[in-house]
């Protein structure tokens, strides 16, 4: 089977279809390598729905295994950190630690609510203000940072890096544009300053871009549909999780997108010791109540939280 492509992609698909159930096929990327695994896990990939940048990131995977141990295995899905040219730890560039397990994570519009939120025991809270005034950007940070004084809450800021270290926010939440924005310079100052980072991922290529700069946390998603942005990416549902969760068992890891209450023991099978809410917060009806909710179904499947 180790020259003929398309039954070894077939024996992929036998063996991993159901896991990665109702995505559409993608078109197969232009290959750039002729070895028959590599184009295998290419064209199954694709098949599996799976977007070109991320096909192509398996396939190199699949390659590495491969040549690894020495076999063609089909049935064994990619999920060791060097087949993927992860950084092997102790990490040699790396932001300040966060806790493994970040528990309930709460993204909040504006300082009120962290402080509301923060007050009701939620663990782990991100300021996500959105405004074009500088002016009004420093001073919520500034009110948010305060507002978690006296409680036991993690403050990630949204975007808002340089802010947030001016307020000595505990850390910093980044998305993939905003990280391939920064300069190299802005990013020795990030982690110079020991603020900690979180960067957002929604599949493998951003995985492995988000590991280059070695950040304290890595959230993934969207799991499941969500109304309150436009995502550039299909939600990624529990199975791709899984597999996400497992290459990436070295850092702590954030699910989001479209996560209830109902979905958290779903999302928690995965191995994800964090599942971050929006709506779940600021639309219940009594969100203290929702917290305490969730926080309680958190702790029924999840080990104690450790600070650093």
């Amino acid at each position: 089977m180790r020259d003929d492509t398309a039954a070894m992609a077939q024996a992929i698909l036998a063996h991993h279809a159901a896991v990665f159930a109702g995505f559409p096929p993608e078109p197969a990327p232009e290959p750039t390598r002729a070895d028959p695994v590599y184009q295998a896990a290419l064209q199954a990939c694709s098949t599996l729905g799976f977007i070109a940048h991320d096909a192509e990131c398996l396939a190199e995977a699949w390659l590495a295994r491969s040549l690894r141990v020495g076999a063609f295995q089909p049935e064994c899905w990619p999920d060791e950190p060097a087949d993927f040219g992860l950084q092997p730890v102790p990490r040699a560039h790396a932001f300040a630690s966060c806790p493994p397990q970040l528990g309930l994570y709460g993204v909040l519009p504006d300082a009120q609510w962290v402080g509301r939120m923060a007050r009701a025991g939620v663990p782990t809270v991100q300021l996500r203000f959105k405004s074009d005034d500088a002016a009004a950007v420093a001073r919520e940070v500034r009110a948010a940072v305060e507002a978690v004084q006296g409680t036991a809450a993690l403050l990630f800021i949204n975007d808002h890096w340089r802010e947030a270290i001016q307020a000595g926010a505990y850390g910093v939440h980044l998305g993939q544009e905003d990280l391939d924005a920064l300069s190299p310079a802005d990013l020795a100052t990030l982690r110079a300053s020991g603020v900690r980072l979180g960067v957002s991922t929604h599949g493998y290529a951003e995985m492995v871009r988000a590991d280059a700069v070695g950040p304290s946390y890595i959230a993934m998603g969207a799991v499941f549909p969500t109304t309150l942005k436009k995502m550039a990416t299909a939600p990624q549902g529990v199975g791709r999780l899984g597999v996400y969760a497992r290459l990436l068992r070295t850092y702590p890891q954030v699910a989001i997108g479209g996560i209830g209450a109902e979905q958290f023991a779903e999302v928690l099978s995965t191995g994800v010791g964090s599942i971050a809410v929006v709506r779940a917060l600021v639309a219940a009806p009594d969100p203290e109540a929702a917290a305490a909710q969730l926080m309680g179904l958190l702790r029924d499947h999840s080990p104690p939280r450790n600070r650093p």
